[in-house]
């Protein structure tokens, strides 16, 4: 639980308060200058390119996938977890800081950067952990949990992000950001290894929303992860293809209802929901499909050499050959694909989960499912798409139309892109991640600010 009287640290104590104002003004007016600079350029590309990051990462055993991004003049490099399930991003901050996994030459340093309570985005900052301000000249906190238990707690600052659109333009916005100064992650699973979260939610705050804002991208998010840990994430709709793509509305986050088959024939489980959320390593469906999935795999899974095995822990059920796997295509065909029919029974759209984007095959060389039951977390009726059922796809969020598509993809390829890296991250930092919007959804929240 979140500690309602945990105290927030001011960045920028009242000795600078005034000078803080004279510089955001100043920022204001640099801001401004820089816009009207770059007015003609703009009017000529609104809104008609995309940024590309390369993504690195995997479901297992890392559990997250995550993109190089530069913050600040000069721009420092922060890794970032993608998570469109939740709006705020946030870095580790050395104000200093407590809890961060970054040393402090690694973490953002704010420089007299804060935001007021009075500013638009923090008004708009619908977190139900924060705390309302008091007063509107204060700097304005932040405090964000998620559903593992894990929370971030800072203020929100503006600063310059440098980008190359895919058009060969150079942009420079300040966008609003959360600087984070306290970090808590009393759950079974080590903290994460990388610098914060990218929020590519529908939230005002959400660095899609604000460069739509400002006119240089559509609100519209791409992001195509592969089964050998790469991937590509786009804000924008260059790389949205023309035609292919199946299409079903979005409204305030969730898709549906759904009608649930297996190996293409009817469980019976209709009317569920689901939220697409790069955010969580897993998929986890109510406990009434999860069991007719479940019931459904162990039948075909009778006579067959596969035994259930309870000395792998890595996931709730998993189970063992004759001798170790490698690979999940050794037994992807004892597995059936799992299908999500939204719309109507002739005419649905078709979300396919083959076998391997919901199996893992574990360090000790057992298969497990990574299909989880939420019900038993305390996610309710709640179904989530999670990354393991993203592999192989590109999945399009299209915020300006209310709707999400996805399309078979070779998310390998980078599509015409600088490769800025991406680096590798050991596997012994592994963390499976919790869920961005879950606080937003039990707080009676549809998510958008």
């Amino acid at each position: 639980m979140m500690n309602p009287k945990r105290q927030t640290r001011n960045l920028f104590p009242g000795v600078f308060f005034f000078y803080v104002l004279l510089l955001l003004c100043f920022q204001l007016s640099e801001a401004t200058k820089d816009s009207s600079k770059g007015q003609v350029k703009l009017q000529n590309h609104r809104l008609g390119s995309s940024v590309v990051f390369s993504v690195s990462g995997n479901v297992y055993p890392l559990g997250y996938y995550y993109v190089l991004l530069n913050i600040g003049n000069p721009p420092k490099l922060f890794d970032l977890d993608i998570d469109t399930g939740s709006d705020l991003t946030w870095v580790q901050c050395d104000a200093p800081c407590n809890g961060c996994t970054k040393p402090r030459d690694s973490q953002y340093k704010p420089n007299h950067n804060t935001l007021s309570c009075s500013h638009l985005l923090c008004s708009g900052l619908d977190l139900p952990q924060s705390k309302p301000c008091e007063d509107p000249e204060d700097q304005c906190d932040y405090e964000i949990g998620y559903s593992d238990h894990a929370s971030s707690v800072g203020a929100l600052v503006s600063d310059e992000f440098p980008l190359r659109l895919e058009n060969g333009s150079t942009m420079h916005p300040h966008l609003t950001f959360g600087c984070g100064y306290d970090q808590q992650n009393p759950g079974p699973h080590p903290p994460p290894p990388t610098a914060g979260i990218l929020g590519l939610g529908r939230g005002k705050v959400s660095i899609s929303s604000q460069l739509s804002s400002l006119g240089v991208t559509k609100n519209m998010i791409v992001h195509c992860l592969s089964h050998n840990g790469k991937g590509f994430l786009s804000i924008g709709d260059e790389l949205v293809p023309s035609s292919g793509v199946t299409w079903t509305s979005l409204q305030n986050y969730k898709t549906g209802p759904a009608e649930l088959l297996f190996n293409d024939k009817t469980t019976g489980v209709t009317g569920i929901n689901f939220i697409f959320d790069s955010g969580s390593s897993y998929t986890y469906f109510n406990a009434e499909a999860y069991q007719a999935v479940l019931d459904l795999i162990r039948k075909d899974l009778k006579g067959k050499p596969l035994k259930d095995t309870k000395e792998d822990k890595s996931l709730p059920v998993c189970w063992k050959d004759k001798k170790p796997l490698k690979s999940v295509h050794d037994v992807k065909n004892y597995f059936r694909t799992i299908t999500l029919r939204f719309g109507s029974q002739k005419n649905g759209q078709l979300f396919q989960i083959p076998p391997e984007s919901y199996l893992i095959i574990t360090e000790k060389g057992n298969v497990c499912l990574g299909i989880l039951n939420g019900t038993e977390i305390g996610l309710e009726n709640y179904n989530i798409i999670g990354d393991i059922s993203f592999q192989g796809i590109m999945v399009i969020y299209d915020n300006e139309k209310q709707r999400i598509g996805w399309i078979p993809s070779d998310c390998d390829k980078l599509p015409n892109v600088d490769q800025d890296g991406g680096g590798d991250l050991s596997s012994s930092e592994a963390y499976p991640r919790g869920f961005g919007l879950i606080g937003e959804l039990f707080s009676g929240k549809d998510g958008e600010l």
